[in-house]
């Protein structure tokens, strides 16, 4: 404040030219350093959310059912087509069990993949274990897992954690909706719209099926 110079015009124009610029060049740099910190905070708000995505639904396909089978045995493509080389009694039977578990495996398989990539420590040494396991040829409980992604997740969202009294039962993987199910259930849909449209020509047709002006009309009985 002491090099301020108020004693001419000219010297206190220089004196708030000067005074401007160190204003606008501060409220400049505030600026960049608002923008930068809000893309930065732009940027991680994604990351956490594609995160979260992608861990919610891995949670989802290992966690999706709580009745039935909840362990994930490890069949390849090899073992199935054994099973229709053998032909053994009941293997229909066995050849659809396989393929509904080898389709619970793979999406399995997936899910542990994007935990690999997106959990955090505990998260990744149970997929590590299930990856071993399933690569051993052992079948695997993803319980332990699925009780670590619901802690994170509800966490992460600010949710409360479960009151300790609930006792959830054991969570396995989601049952994978059945290829021939769904091939009927489609069937069933292109016959519907087909015998619509069946019928349809069929009323067409005989709106214009008609006597003809020679044709002796039809006798009624008395």
């Amino acid at each position: 404040m002491r090099n301020l110079d108020f004693s001419s015009f000219q010297g206190a124009f220089l004196t708030l030219l000067g005074l401007a610029v160190v204003t606008l060049i501060g409220v400049g740099v505030r600026l960049l350093m608002m923008t930068t910190v809000q893309q930065r905070r732009e940027r991680m708000n994604r990351q956490i959310n594609e995160r979260l995505k992608t861990l919610i639904s891995a949670y989802k396909v290992l966690g999706g059912s709580f009745t039935g089978e909840l362990s994930v045995h490890p069949i390849h493509l090899r073992d199935i087509n054994a099973q229709i080389s053998a032909g053994t009694d009941g293997a229909a039977t066995a050849i659809q069990t396989s393929e509904r578990s080898r389709r619970i495996r793979d999406a399995v398989e997936g899910a542990i993949s994007d935990i690999l990539l997106l959990g955090n420590e505990r998260h990744v040494r149970l997929a590590e274990r299930a990856a071993r396991d399933l690569v051993a040829g052992r079948p695997i409980e993803t319980h332990e897992l699925v009780v670590s992604l619901r802690e994170f997740i509800r966490e992460a969202l600010d949710l409360d954690p479960l009151p300790a009294d609930i006792v959830l039962p054991p969570q396995g993987p989601a049952r994978a909706v059945s290829s021939n199910g769904r091939n009927k259930s489609e069937q069933g849909k292109g016959e519907g719209q087909g015998g619509g449209k069946s019928g349809g020509g069929m009323g067409g047709l005989g709106g214009g099926t008609g006597f003809h002006d020679d044709a002796e009309p039809p006798e009624h009985n008395a």
